[in-house]
């Protein structure tokens, strides 16, 4: 497939999320690894991804799954080794692959050598690299109330008692996971290191958990409560105005940058930060930075939480087009680690129509793993449960548990799905469906999402409108609710996206674009070929890809 080079790579490109635990075991311990990843590199490739993007790999308890970090400089060995880790990534760039890793800024583990430093006493110089503060007012020496009202997402206060030092420390997530404090500058220092570690070692980007959370309020005052709380889940509970998305994390990032920008402008290789970062979108935006300086991709997470209706969505992309700052370019998730899968959420069929939509907005399109098969949220009894977050909240863990989204990837229709060996138990249950959803059987099946999400890639990989044109929303005649439509140019190139969220035949007017188009792509992979635009029939729950 020919490139346009018109622009970095993490403009042009898809990135494709691997969460390594469930992708491929291969020592038989029934844990994805580095060495399974590496194995099936030829399917990434295959799937026409720019990028690929590991979720943490680094030495770890394992407490939340890699995102307490024991060791920011290493690999775990349920992973494998730096030496494996250094072969994937030459594998990787051998293919025309990039390799984003997963920077975890925020936290720490209770088991960091940073972390014990500091717990071991008030005065030692770590102390401060932690945030650390004395029981509230009307504690006493046998009930020591924590400093203030600030809760954990993974349920409960977050603090903890240190029982040694006679103090509190912050955690937004598990206890085991103690936050580190930014306003001492010797903690950026350490940590803009570990970037500069793993950039020189050839990475070409991070993807940076929980950035909006990286500074809390100097005074530590209490959080006010959500006035529109639904009583589910406790966080949920409190507007955390002091505890995220506070302004002084933003010369934080800058910092993070600037190493970035030097690696790409020493080595002539783009590198890119990408930002995890739940906010409104006038907020979101704010994280490309004043000048273009912080965040390459403040990541959207709009799709995941917007009714699935078309002019709710259309609603959507045109207020974060308007919202963009100059120069700044977009990015559009559907799934993640973190969120229920697509096709749970919205049906196998409109899978299909969102994948289209996802491939085809202007902007970076990130996938998760399994997303191109349709893969589905497997139900997974409390008992079998690895999630800390649903464990330590049983009673809305079917709401909160994140494991029915993080299962083994499905190979084939082998024992296991292909993911490990027939006599290995797998770390997560498997999907009843896998001997009829997985890369094999979907390979051969010419109308598969599998073969749907190559050739919606494919295309916009090659064509420049598809992966760097303007967006422009049109109407069709009559105006169905359900129907989005939207245009991307670029030079001579015209594409006219028409999306059906619902479940009416339509039959659309077209004819102020043109007389005629061609049907590059449909969601049925049957439907192409030339087609008039001033009688165009749409299928429920199609979508058509019509180059004009």
């Amino acid at each position: 497939m020919s490139r346009d080079h018109g622009g970095p790579w993490w403009q042009q490109g898809v990135i494709y999320q691997i969460y390594p635990r469930s992708f491929q075991d291969t020592d038989g311990d029934g844990v994805g690894d580095l060495p399974g990843i590496q194995r099936r590199l030829d399917y990434v490739h295959s799937l026409g991804v720019e990028a690929i993007w590991l979720s943490p790999i680094y030495p770890s308890p394992m407490a939340d799954f890699g995102y307490d970090v024991a060791d920011y400089t290493d690999v775990d060995p349920i992973f494998g080794t730096l030496e494996d880790f250094d072969r994937l990534l030459a594998a990787c760039h051998q293919r025309g692959l990039k390799l984003i890793l997963d920077l975890v800024p925020n936290h720490t583990s209770d088991q960091h050598p940073w972390f014990l430093e500091s717990r071991s006493s008030r005065d030692n110089p770590k102390r401060d690299w932690y945030i650390w503060r004395d029981p509230a007012p009307g504690s006493s020496p046998d009930r020591p109330l924590p400093p203030n009202n600030w809760r954990s997402f993974f349920g409960g206060p977050a603090w903890t008692y240190d029982e040694a030092t006679g103090q509190f420390y912050l955690h937004q997530f598990l206890k085991e996971q103690p936050e580190l404090n930014y306003r001492n500058p010797e903690v950026l220092a350490a940590m803009l290191d570990v970037m500069r570690f793993w950039l020189a070692r050839g990475v070409d980007g991070f993807r940076v958990d929980v950035l909006w959370l990286l500074m809390k309020d100097p005074e530590f005052r209490d959080e006010p409560p959500n006035p529109d709380w639904d009583g589910v889940d406790p966080h949920q509970g409190l507007l955390h105005i002091h505890t995220q998305n506070r302004p002084e994390v933003h010369p934080i990032i800058r910092r993070m940058r600037a190493v970035m920008d030097a690696f790409t402008r020493n080595t002539g290789r783009e590198r890119v930060m990408i930002g995890e970062i739940y906010l409104p979108i006038p907020d979101l935006v704010n994280y490309y930075g004043e000048n273009g300086d912080e965040c390459h991709l403040p990541f959207n997470f709009h799709l995941l939480d917007t009714p699935w209706q078309a002019q709710a969505v259309r609603r959507l992309v045109d207020t974060y087009e308007a919202a963009l700052p100059a120069g700044a370019w977009p990015n559009w998730v559907l799934g993640n680690h973190d969120r229920s899968r697509v096709a749970s959420r919205l049906g196998q069929a409109q899978a299909r129509v969102a994948q289209m939509l996802l491939l085809t907005l202007r902007g970076t399109p990130t996938c998760y793993y399994g997303d191109e098969l349709g893969m589905e949220d497997v139900p997974i009894p409390l008992a079998q449960m690895q999630d800390p977050r649903a464990l330590n909240q049983p009673e809305i863990a079917h709401l909160v548990g994140r494991d029915p989204a993080r299962t083994p990837m499905q190979w084939d229709d082998s024992p296991h799905a292909g993911f490990c060996a027939p006599d290995v138990e797998p770390w997560l249950p498997l999907a009843a469906d896998f001997p009829s959803r997985n890369v094999e059987v979907q390979s051969q099946n010419p109308t598969s999402m599998l073969r749907l999400f190559q050739a919606l890639a494919c295309l916009r990989r090659t064509e420049p409108a598809l992966h760097r044109g303007r967006y422009r929303a049109v109407e069709a005649v009559p105006h169905p609710a359900s129907v989005f439509a939207y245009l991307r140019e670029h030079g001579t190139g015209r594409f006219l996206m028409v999306l059906n969220f619902g479940q009416a035949e339509h039959l659309l007017d077209f004819r102020h674009l043109g007389a005629q188009g061609t049907i590059r792509v449909s969601t049925d992979m049957r439907t192409q070929g030339p087609v008039s635009l001033a009688e165009l029939p749409l299928a429920p729950n199609q979508g058509l890809v019509i180059q004009l």
